[in-house]
């Protein structure tokens, strides 16, 4: 019989389960939108951080260049009650994701979420 040795705490973490530190760095990505997402992507090595990052850029970045292409086909006309209820879910969704990533959570979007899955790797 073979004896197990125990891990040290210098080990690597074999689960895959973000470190806490990532926890806490992850969220930081949805903060300021794209911008803080494209730091944390140029920056950060690990996977779940470059993840939310990407996600973070391909989402707010999107939402950012829409609402700059509309702003300047509608001007102020568009600052009616729709764009005030696509705000507020937006709005709604950055806590979210905000909240999913502390967590420690790789929530996905739709679309988005797999393709940042596979350019953060």
């Amino acid at each position: 019989m073979e004896e197990q040795t125990p891990q040290s705490p210098m080990a690597p973490q074999t689960s895959s389960a973000p470190a806490s530190d990532d926890k806490k760095i992850a969220w930081v990505a949805y903060l300021f939108g794209w911008v803080t997402g494209l730091i944390l992507f140029l920056v950060k090595k690990d996977e779940f951080v470059r993840f939310h990052a990407m996600q973070s850029i391909i989402l707010f970045g999107g939402l950012h260049v829409l609402q700059i292409v509309l702003w300047s086909s509608f001007g102020y006309m568009m600052y009616g009650g729709v764009l005030s209820l696509i705000q507020l879910a937006v709005f709604v969704l950055w806590v979210v994701l905000m909240v999913k990533a502390h967590k420690g959570e790789r929530f996905k979007l739709p679309i988005i979420g797999e393709l940042a899955e596979k350019w953060a790797k």
